[in-house]
């Protein structure tokens, strides 16, 4: 009767393996910022003057089963902006860890803490989350391999 106890519990969120790291630590865990010219992986999110996609570079899946990606905005008149976020599907969260600047480096985020994710508005997390790492046959993406593929196939409307 163990057995069968212990495979219906709920499994135990994991620490998020960024969470309370020193800036110069998790600087260093960072992936490289996007290249000029690197080919990025495009999504839809809805009505926006917005263009959004992902860097496939940066998409990686934690032991701790966060997604991380470099989410880059472009707007229509060309204004880019890139951000290094993380999507926790078992509690539908977010963070945004980092923000790209200019000069091709890393800004730490001030208030980097998970926050649920808003369905009801057009934002990419949302489409993300929804249309790719937290959708898939049998749950979440649980592998790098799985969440390439995923963003690989596209949502384009």
């Amino acid at each position: 009767m163990t057995g069968v106890a212990a495979g219906c519990a709920q499994p135990a969120l994991l620490a998020d393996d960024l969470e309370g790291k020193p800036w110069e630590t998790l600087r260093t865990l960072l992936p490289p910022p996007p290249k000029t010219g690197a080919k990025l992986l495009p999504f839809y999110v809805g009505p926006t003057d917005f263009s959004y996609f992902v860097d496939p570079a940066s998409v990686s899946v934690g032991p701790d089963r966060v997604v991380r990606y470099t989410l880059i905005a472009r707007s229509d008149s060309g204004a880019t902006n890139v951000s290094y976020e993380g999507i926790r599907c078992e509690s539908f969260e977010r963070r945004v860890y980092a923000f790209g600047r200019s000069d091709g480096t890393w800004s730490q985020a001030r208030y980097s803490q998970w926050a649920r994710i808003n369905r009801l508005g057009v934002e990419p997390q949302a489409a993300l989350a929804d249309d790719f790492f937290c959708r898939m046959t049998g749950g979440a993406v649980r592998t790098t391999e799985d969440a390439l593929d995923v963003l690989a196939r596209g949502n384009r409307r």
